[in-house]
């Protein structure tokens, strides 16, 4: 049985841009872990108002027939204080190779390693007090490694352990197909909608909408900029180097519809 002061939280992750475009990124939808039911179930609720079966995909989001489905689907995420997204866009151009091995595919599998654990970091730091824990599930993850999964694992407990002295808070990570989980869906819908706005890719009406319902849940007039490192919502970080120039992208300031308890 559970500690009844820990805290174990669910987080689910999914990649995009790794087809060669400008940026490519990664997203994690976060929540506790006794809340992965409500999703289920409140989403499956959804989907049958909508006649909806097919899987949650950004690419998907572009149907006429669905549209409806979409927008109440980002409405709810944003209802949800229990819910929280946060991503990771990086400029492929940025990415100084040499720090790598030459090769692009160890330098995004150090980015999405450097998201978890910097997070993970954070939720920890935020609840001094309280035994933490972190089950994570994701989208398989596009590699020639064949065990990147096993390693970022590895990977992101030892950063943790190093940086705080708390040695294996995630005690699972499981690779998942994404038709198999909500959350891995909603995670790919939402990081899509930011990186077809930073890669300036939206072409269909229903892509456009729900980028602008984003926008809207968020105070901003576009998804074409990234968030205050404090931001617990909706959080986008835009990797930069300063040693590459001056910073391409601005941060603001999110106004939520939904206002978070304090």
């Amino acid at each position: 049985m559970d500690n009844p002061g820990k805290l174990i939280w669910q987080i689910a992750c999914d990649e995009s841009g790794v087809d060669g475009a400008k940026y490519y990124g990664f997203g994690s939808l976060w929540m506790k872990w006794q809340r992965r039911g409500d999703l289920a179930r409140d989403i499956g609720e959804i989907r049958k108002r909508h006649n909806h079966r097919d899987e949650i995909k950004w690419q998907k989001a572009h149907s006429k027939l669905y549209r409806d489905f979409y927008l109440e689907l980002v409405e709810y995420f944003f209802s949800k204080p229990w819910l929280a997204f946060h991503c990771l866009i990086v400029r492929k151009a940025m990415v100084n190779k040499e720090f790598h091995n030459g090769d692009y595919d160890l330098a995004r599998r150090k980015h999405f390693n450097m998201l978890l654990s910097a997070k993970i970091k954070q939720v920890i730091k935020k609840h001094p007090g309280r035994d933490c824990s972190f089950r994570v599930v994701v989208d398989p993850i596009a590699s020639r490694y064949k065990k990147a999964d096993e390693a970022s694992h590895v990977i992101t407990n030892n950063e943790v352990n190093k940086s705080l002295s708390k040695a294996g808070v995630v005690d699972s990570y499981i690779t998942k197909d994404s038709k198999d989980s909500f959350q891995i869906q909603l995670s790919d819908l939402l990081l899509g909608a930011v990186m077809a706005a930073w890669q300036k890719k939206s072409s269909s009406e229903g892509k456009l909408l729900v980028q602008k319902k984003i926008a809207e849940c968020l105070g901003w007039d576009n998804l074409e900029a990234d968030t205050y490192h404090t931001e617990r919502k909706f959080n986008i970080w835009y990797f930069h180097d300063p040693k590459l120039g001056a910073r391409e992208a601005s941060s603001r300031k999110v106004n939520l519809k939904y206002e978070l308890p304090k």
